[in-house]
């Protein structure tokens, strides 16, 4: 996978470790939020950095480029993310396709707390795709790939299970999931409501092969 350069630029150093990481987490989580309700393409650095408090200066003691600084929010979602994927798909106290809808429910009640600002910052980055640096698509597929991977897994366990027909490709059904999934979301930002988060898990439910 093509990665953009990241060797820092001169700028004034932190003066103690500590710190260095602390504004580097701040900078990270600054650009979350920005990014998720503005996108990339046309969000700028200063509003970010002007949060934080740091000058333009030391963003580049942490951050080669802009796109550097995007790619690194975009690995610091992912991996929350995922974290919050598998405390949903990989909790076996409940019923496999019971965690596909307590996904849904962990999902709403995040939208409701932003008051629907913000979306999936990966699903948004998809729908800007063509705004951003070349660099950006493969890192985004490799990411929805990683998703469907793990929504893929629970519908197997949901087919030993007998909730899920054997003949279901599980694939294939995890991937319609995400791409519905991805546009359910902005329709709730959209509305200001989770009832298509509602609709959709509903129909994508009742249409799956039992």
């Amino acid at each position: 996978m093509t990665t953009p350069i990241t060797k820092p630029r001169r700028g004034r150093p932190p003066k103690a470790a500590a710190k260095s990481r602390d504004t580097k987490a701040e900078l990270l989580r600054s650009g979350l939020e920005h990014l998720t309700e503005n996108g990339f393409a046309s969000s700028g650095i200063d509003k970010i950095l002007k949060k934080v408090g740091v000058p333009k200066g030391s963003f580049y003691f942490y951050f080669s480029s802009k796109e550097a600084f995007g790619h690194a929010v975009l690995t610091s979602y992912a991996n929350y993310f995922e974290k919050k994927l598998d405390a949903c798909l990989l909790d076996t106290s409940c019923p496999p396709l019971q965690r596909i809808n307590n996904f849904v429910e962990d999902a709403k009640q995040g939208m409701t707390r932003h008051n629907f600002t913000r979306g999936c910052l990966v699903g948004n980055l998809g729908q800007e795709v063509g705004l951003l640096p070349h660099s950006f698509r493969e890192k985004l597929l490799d990411i929805f790939a990683n998703w469907q991977s793990r929504v893929a897994t629970c519908l197997k366990e949901a087919q030993l299970q007998g909730e899920l027909a054997k003949e279901a490709d599980c694939d294939a059904i995890a991937e319609f999931f995400w791409t519905g999934w991805e546009g359910a979301v902005s329709r709730a930002k959209l509305e200001e409501s989770v009832q298509p988060l509602d609709n959709y898990l509903a129909f994508f439910i009742q249409g799956l092969p039992k």
